[in-house]
């Protein structure tokens, strides 16, 4: 099952390092909103936490220096 633009730009933030308060005020949406993205998003994916999924933008070259 493959990701949505909205889930792909929300693990992304929080590969990165955002809370889901910073992500809901970044994108306008509600952090129980982003919570949902993050988690649908994470269950697609097979990721089971924070750090996994930090691992799996890093392996797949997601993440850019900022």
């Amino acid at each position: 099952e493959s990701l949505s633009e909205r889930e792909r730009e929300v693990l992304l933030l929080v590969a990165r390092g955002y809370t889901a308060a910073e992500i809901a005020e970044q994108l306008s949406l509600s952090p129980k909103t982003v919570e949902t993205y993050r988690t649908r998003g994470m269950e697609k994916l097979g990721l089971r936490s924070r750090a996994a999924l930090v691992q799996y933008a890093l392996n797949h070259n997601l993440l850019t220096p900022t």
